[in-house]
């Protein structure tokens, strides 16, 4: 008998799922289980990361006690859309990447030139939640939205990619949305990062993004 998976898959809305597909990246947001594997708690601190799956020769007990919660995800844009960043020690160019990129779309204004991972979590974390858990969205026109973007549009989340918009699965990207929507729709990503995206950034997306299925909704 297989053993059930963990709730750990995590959805562009920054939810956790327990399902067979473990994805590209692993991450976490702190110790978030019981000594029974049970989610207790959607965060326990604001650094929340994404990380490679292996390091060096590190060997790890998934949902092991008093430890962090290992969490995965389909590829970087998604876990972007939940509010996570890359890791400062696993992802360490990534990690540079990212910082850069953030400080020049959301501080060049202000002059600023240096922020500490502190702050970019803080303000990530204002733009990804609301009091009480749930995911903090803004409203936009797809039109308007940069590659990388995913939104919400009926219940499913949505890529903007060069291939199209993608509609989003925990195995991949499945088809492309024939009709889009003219009205505005809920954006996943946070703000600061969408920021990013018009600025140029790109966020690494799984192979699935890179074709277009040519299939009805």
């Amino acid at each position: 008998m297989s053993r059930p998976s963990l709730q750990n898959r995590v959805d562009p809305f920054g939810q956790l799922h327990a399902v067979p597909s473990r994805g590209s990246l692993m991450g976490n947001r702190g110790i978030l289980h019981d000594d029974k594997q049970r989610i207790r708690r959607q965060w326990s601190h604001k650094s929340w990361v994404t990380c490679t799956l292996s390091y060096g020769n590190v060997k790890r007990e998934v949902f092991a006690p008093n430890n962090y919660s290992e969490l995965f995800f389909l590829d970087e844009a998604t876990s972007l859309a939940a509010g996570h960043r890359p890791c400062s020690t696993c992802q360490r160019q990534r990690y540079v990447e990212f910082k850069r990129a953030w400080i020049e779309a959301n501080m060049a204004e202000q002059g600023l030139i240096f922020v500490a991972a502190a702050q970019i979590d803080s303000a990530l974390h204002t733009e990804r939640t609301i009091p009480g858990g749930e995911k903090r969205t803004f409203d936009a026109f797809v039109s308007d939205l940069p590659l990388g973007t995913m939104f919400e549009h009926r219940g499913d989340a949505y890529l903007v990619w060069t291939s199209g918009i993608l509609e989003w699965s925990f195995n991949g990207y499945k088809r492309t949305l024939p009709t889009v929507p003219v009205h505005p729709v809920q954006v996943l990503t946070p703000a600061s990062i969408v920021q990013m995206y018009r600025k140029g950034f790109l966020p690494r997306v799984h192979a699935s993004a890179e074709f277009q299925l040519q299939q009805e909704p």
